[in-house]
């Protein structure tokens, strides 16, 4: 049997390329059991397939869940061990040839030596704390250098831009029992639970 299915035309696939807007028809003939190979319009109402009136048209990939770790270059491991010791209160999941892995619960933070790029502007990382105001008084005390904008913003000795929050004020959330092994007790701001609220997960 043949079928020609002319519905209303969408937009986004039009610019689609050729292989991805026949592989479309292809879809949108099956879905309402026509001949694949005369359909000439496969826009298909939202009733009968839901994702290819969604804008979904890409195949199903994996899901972005977090962030396991990030790698931090730096000139001397063991300098930066000492110096970002001043700062921050971690331990050491392990050790590596030119690297340490700072442990913070179910992430960390790998410091990997060979830093040869200029100073960083606008890349940078975002780190969270319990205790920003802290955070701050051990970077002036450690002579670091303070970045202006929002929030508490720093360069390392060897040019990583640094941005620190406190986790009362951020989506950012751990699970209860990560927070226990850490022997940590801290909470969410109003404003933070109520960004959380609106994006269901709170």
């Amino acid at each position: 049997m043949t079928m020609t299915v002319t519905l209303w035309e969408n937009h986004a696939a039009m610019d689609a390329s050729e292989s991805f807007a026949r592989s479309a028809r292809n879809e949108a003939a099956g879905a309402v059991g026509g001949d694949v190979l005369s359909v000439e319009k496969f826009e298909v109402a939202q009733e009968l397939r839901p994702e290819l009136h969604s804008g979904r048209y890409a195949r199903a990939v994996a899901r972005l869940v977090g962030i396991n770790h990030v790698a931090l270059e730096v000139g001397d491991v063991e300098e930066a061990l000492e110096w970002y010791g001043r700062i921050f209160d971690f331990e050491l999941r392990g050790r590596g040839p030119g690297m340490a892995f700072v442990d913070i619960g179910d992430q960390f933070i790998a410091l990997s030596e060979g830093r040869t790029q200029p100073p960083d502007s606008h890349r940078h990382l975002g780190l969270v704390v319990d205790d920003s105001a802290a955070t701050r008084a051990a970077l002036e005390q450690a002579g670091a250098e303070m970045l202006p904008g929002r929030g508490l913003n720093f360069r390392d000795p060897w040019g990583n831009f640094v941005q620190v929050v406190a986790y009362a004020d951020v989506q950012f959330t751990k699970a209860p029992e990560i927070l226990r092994g850490m022997q940590l007790e801290v909470g969410k701001s109003d404003r933070a639970l109520a960004e959380l609220r609106e994006k269901g997960l709170a």
